[in-house]
């Protein structure tokens, strides 16, 4: 299709020109492009192998010495400013030129990291070398927009055998820590020869006091036993024994029940017998007995209903000749009242005259009243001083003399000498 491009995921396509400002960067995939107004460029994302061999370069000691290191580069599409910044770098620049760039500047630093160690160092410490040149070198690819995949060392050596000599030197060396080590682990071996023998015969007074222990353990444990068994047997023995007297005394027991059992049976009969008398008794004595107390009883109570009934009934005629009474004498009163009302009018009509006939009518009756005791007594035993009268003649003055006092009294209370009204009249 016309203005169509496309890159594979190892490639990076680059527009720029009409309406790409800044320009379009497309690692892997297509876009169109507008002809004429409008440039594509590609920029290679492979991965480049690079051998930096740095030839008789000076130690941190003076000593000359040739490093090969192999490093894998490439260009970091993954971050957009670092593959902006490749762009910027090596964009239109061919592949062996961004590889040359690339591989003095990965030299240089491996050149100064070579001045900074002594070559015990970079020979004994492989991985500190290839650390320290991978860490100061990726500090300063990242402003050229490549990131460092590896780097290794691959190879040291020198022109004036210093090596050769640090070989030999290691070699003695190896060759007397061999014999030393070959003494020492011949002195190793027999102290442990000794020390396992010592081990071996401890093991065995172990073993043997073990043993001793496992017998005194099996005697003591077997006395025990024995001692379990015979205290079983006597106890076996003993529990015959003592089973037998239990088994006697059950019979004992057994007999003395049946004996409580026999008593308890003629207790049974006996109390039978007494509750049939019991019964026979209720029914010829009791049971009468109660017949005639409920009759007695049945009578009483009739007795007293009539009793209470004529109570009543004689309150009743005593209420009634009561009310007839109080009826009666509230009649004779209110006559009587009648009667003294109309006294009282003739009394205020006839004044002394009404009085008068009025005292006249009751002096009768007082002297009845004075004589009366007289006339009830059976006999009366007079005394005389000798100058005076004696006998009835006695009596009958003093009769008189109460009669006389009465006209005194009258006038004291009503105020009506009886004396001039009898004479008036």
């Amino acid at each position: 299709m016309p203005g169509f491009e496309t890159c594979g995921p190892n490639e990076c396509m680059v527009i720029s020109g009409c309406c790409r400002s800044p320009p379009l960067l497309i690692p892997g995939g297509r876009v169109f492009v507008w002809p004429y107004i409008q440039r594509l460029q590609k920029l290679s994302l492979n991965a480049i192998q690079l051998i930096v061999d740095s030839q008789h370069v000076y130690t941190k000691q003076g000593v000359p010495v040739t490093v090969t290191g192999v490093a894998q580069v490439k260009v970091q599409a993954s971050n957009r400013d670092m593959l902006a910044t490749a762009c910027q770098q090596f964009l239109g620049k061919s592949e062996s030129v961004m590889k040359n760039i690339i591989l003095q500047t990965l030299e240089g630093h491996q050149r100064a990291i070579m001045g900074t160690m002594t070559v015990e160092e970079i020979y004994s410490d492989r991985q500190k070398f290839s650390t320290a040149v991978f860490e100061t070198a990726s500090a300063d690819f990242v402003s050229m927009g490549i990131g460092i995949i590896s780097y290794t060392l691959k190879d040291i050596h020198d022109d004036n055998g210093y090596l050769l000599a640090l070989g030999k030197a290691r070699t003695a060396e190896v060759k007397r820590d061999a014999a030393i080590g070959e003494v020492q682990a011949m002195r190793d071996s027999g102290i442990k020869s000794a020390r396992a023998e010592q081990q071996q015969l401890s093991s065995k007074y172990e073993n043997d006091i073990e043993v001793a222990k496992a017998h005194r353990d099996f005697d003591l444990k077997k006395a025990a036993y024995d001692r379990e068994v015979n205290a079983k047997k006597a106890e076996s023995d003993l529990s015959f024994s003592l089973q037998t007297a239990k088994t006697r005394q059950r019979i004992e027991e057994e007999n003395v029940q049946v004996k409580v059992i026999e008593r308890q049976q003629a207790i049974s009969v006996q109390e039978q017998e007494i509750q049939r008398r019991q019964r026979e008794l209720e029914a010829s004595v009791k049971k009468p007995a109660e017949a005639s107390k409920y009759q007695m009883k049945t009578l009483a109570e009739a007795e007293k209903k009539r009793v209470i009934l004529e109570a009543e009934a004689e309150a009743e005629s005593i209420r009634v000749r009561g009310e007839a009474e109080a009826f009666a004498i509230e009649a004779k009163a209110r006559a009587e009242a009648e009667q003294m009302a109309k006294k009282a009018d003739a009394w205020k009509e006839y004044q002394d005259a009404a009085m008068i006939d009025m005292v006249l009518e009751t002096l009768p009756k007082i002297v009845a009243e004075v004589t009366a005791p007289l006339g009830k007594a059976g006999r009366v035993t007079m005394v005389s001083g000798g100058d005076g009268e004696i006998g009835a003649a006695k009596m009958t003055k003093e009769v008189l003399e109460i009669v006389n006092a009465i006209p005194d009294t009258v006038q004291r209370l009503t105020g009506v000498d009886l004396s001039k009204v009898i004479k008036a009249r």
